[in-house]
């Protein structure tokens, strides 16, 4: 026998969502880690060269904490649910490519060339301009998908900033490359480093409208499915740019990273391996057409497939146009396992490109193996966090643009360290955060500040929903 009787009434009231922990606080621990090792690595340099602490320790220190406390500050006010390893990574790369770039200041070698001894001072002044930057990205965008209405600005942006090299009186030729221009009163700016964040945006606003058209309307041809002619034909025109970059500005760096960046956002975008294999013939075919005929692309392939004869040629005066490489091959071999100690290596042999492209070279020989495999370590991890932020970004523009900006920074680094080491011909584009130059150090904070917004967005906690007047009473019957 079984009765049934009412239990008294309850009163329950909505309750929100538990908010996300915002990791601020693990941010800037690894933020004090990310201060802390460049200032001992400044510290190890100056008693490796003199015998001493040096004198700018203190400022070195306090002027890295306090740009890194900015930008801290910057993303707990504005970004506050962002990833919170970008930051520190990217801090920690920086910080570590002042040092260095101040280690071959006092290298009286590069100073009787005037390739040293005020660099470390300039680029401290870069990275305080890129911490600026990086601020006013995570002020001024408070949603990435506003990025989306300028997708066709972006690509009219992109090429104006591809072609300024090409412009008489305002391109400078500097060992081969046009692709620097001329600004009085600040020296050499490199607009293809800021020509990648908006090619990044063109290419996820027109892949997302255009994606279904070129993931299904494909044709099968051994094995392969291509695309219908009307949707290869943005495919093919990205490609012809790119081959005139290398043509006319004769630069192997940017047009590599331009033509692959837009094939690694295909591929994400339409899920079919096809456009990789499609992407790397197109890429061979125009590489080894241009390489056919242009004197500067056969010069870097030569001094790629024999440095060592270069390097003779170069010491005989008699040709050669490139020595750097077969030095850059010393330094990484001399450096062994464990390298030779920070400050105690003799890289600056490399001379002209010392602090640039080269410092990669810096970094194997006094640091070895290990400090290198330690740095790609670092760098892969960035693009790591980039990938995850676009896994976890809700919308497909942000998607795509999050593994754009990753794919890009990951392309680069592949680029140059692949050049230095001789895996690939020599580029002339800068280390990302490490190698010496204003315009890299800009692009790549603001590459960082786009990826963090992302990152906030998807992050973030969706907002509790609004209490609902009849979930304010509820009346609960239990058999007794």
């Amino acid at each position: 026998m079984s009765s049934s009787t009412n239990s008294p009434t309850h009163h329950t009231s909505t309750i929100g969502a538990i908010g996300a922990p915002s990791r601020r606080n693990t941010e800037l621990a690894l933020l004090l880690f990310a201060v802390v090792i460049p200032v001992f690595a400044y510290a190890n340099v100056g008693l490796a060269i003199d015998g001493k602490v040096p004198t700018g320790l203190l400022s070195y220190g306090l002027g890295l904490g306090l740009l890194a406390g900015v930008a801290h500050l910057g993303v707990r006010k504005f970004a506050p649910y962002a990833d919170p390893l970008l930051l520190p990574l990217a801090t920690l790369l920086n910080g570590l490519g002042l040092v260095v770039i101040w280690r071959l200041d006092q290298s009286k070698l590069l100073q009787s060339i005037g390739q040293a001894g005020n660099a470390a001072p300039r680029q401290l002044l870069y990275t305080a301009l890129g911490i600026a930057f990086f601020v006013v990205v995570l002020i001024f965008l408070k949603d990435h998908r506003v990025l989306q209405r300028y997708t066709y600005i972006s690509m009219f942006a992109a090429l104006v900033l591809l072609l300024l090299p090409l412009v008489p009186g305002l391109g400078a030729n500097i060992y081969g490359a046009k692709i620097w221009i001329k600004i009085p009163g600040l020296g050499s700016l490199q607009p293809g480093e800021f020509a990648k964040i908006v090619l990044a945006i063109f290419f996820a606003g027109y892949l997302m409208v255009k994606r279904d058209a070129l993931a299904l309307a494909s044709r099968r041809f051994m094995g392969l499915y291509l695309p219908r002619g009307r949707d290869l034909g943005p495919i093919l025109v990205v490609w012809f740019i790119s081959i005139l970059i290398l043509v006319f500005e004769t630069d192997l760096g940017t047009s590599l990273l331009f033509f692959g960046m837009f094939i690694i956002m295909l591929y994400v975008a339409t899920e079919r391996t096809s456009w990789i294999v499609f992407g790397l013939l197109m890429s061979a075919a125009g590489a080894v057409g241009v390489a056919t005929f242009e004197p500067h692309v056969q010069q870097r392939v030569q001094a790629w497939l024999d440095p060592m004869k270069e390097y003779k040629l170069s010491q005989q005066g008699v040709g050669g146009h490139s020595e750097q490489s077969m030095q850059a091959l010393w330094a990484f071999g001399s450096g062994g396992t464990l390298g030779t100690g920070l400050g105690q290596g003799h890289s600056d042999l490399i001379r002209f490109a010392a602090n640039s492209d080269f410092i990669l070279a810096t970094f194997g020989e006094e640091l070895g193996l290990a400090g290198i495999m330690a740095i790609l370590l670092i760098y892969g991890l960035i693009v790591e966090r980039g990938v995850r932020t676009a896994l976890a970004a809700r919308d497909p523009f942000g998607k795509l643009l999050a593994v754009g900006l990753s794919g890009a920074f990951a392309l680069q680094v592949f680029v140059v360290a692949g050049g230095v080491m001789g895996l690939i011909p020599l580029t002339g584009m800068t280390m990302p955060f490490m190698a010496y130059g204003g315009s890299s150090v800009l692009a790549n904070w603001a590459l960082i500040g786009i990826l963090i917004r992302i990152s906030d967005t998807a992050r973030r906690p969706a907002p509790a929903p609004a209490p609902s007047p009849d979930a304010e009473m509820t009346q609960v019957v239990r058999p007794s």
